[in-house]
């Protein structure tokens, strides 16, 4: 087994990266350009950016019924194909998920990705409250600290100080 093939393959490659290296040090020195754009992002209108954070909170509420459909949908599920194409819930909270993806796009084009992203956590305290009351789920003291540190921690990161 000495002379595995992948072995081999492996061995001439590190040979030629380190060949390209010694050569590269020979050469005289180019200064390597950046292909990061580095261009300032416009601030969006107010009315804008109301807009995008509006589409992000309707994308948790969305995101939270999509999840709830999957599980509705997995309850009824069978590895059959027919069973799987007549499965409605399941194809409805996978549709969720799209429009979902689709609303994101929407609100992240005019809004701040740093203030739009921690709302989507929403996601899980919607869920969780969710299946507390529609899937009859059992809530322990530790689930609803989990939701109070989400919701804490949401309003921390939106929480914008006068500049």
């Amino acid at each position: 087994r000495f002379l595995d093939p992948q072995l081999f393959i492996l061995a001439k490659s590190l040979l030629s990266w380190f060949k390209t290296r010694r050569f590269a040090s020979l050469s005289p020195k180019v200064p390597r350009l950046s292909t990061t754009a580095t261009t300032a992002i416009p601030h969006a209108d107010p009315r804008a950016r109301r807009n995008s954070f509006l589409l992000v909170f309707a994308c948790t509420i969305t995101g939270a019924a999509a999840q709830l459909l999957i599980k509705h949908g997995m309850d009824h599920f069978s590895p059959h194909l027919l069973a799987l194409v007549t499965n409605i819930p399941l194809i409805a909270g996978y549709a969720l998920y799209g429009i979902n993806t689709l609303m994101m796009v929407l609100a992240l084009k005019n809004g701040e990705m740093s203030m739009l992203y921690p709302i989507i956590a929403l996601t899980y305290v919607w869920t969780t409250l969710a299946s507390y009351t529609l899937l009859g789920e059992p809530s322990n003291v530790y689930k609803n600290v989990g939701i109070v540190t989400i919701v804490l921690g949401v309003a921390v990161m939106g929480w914008k100080r006068d500049e």
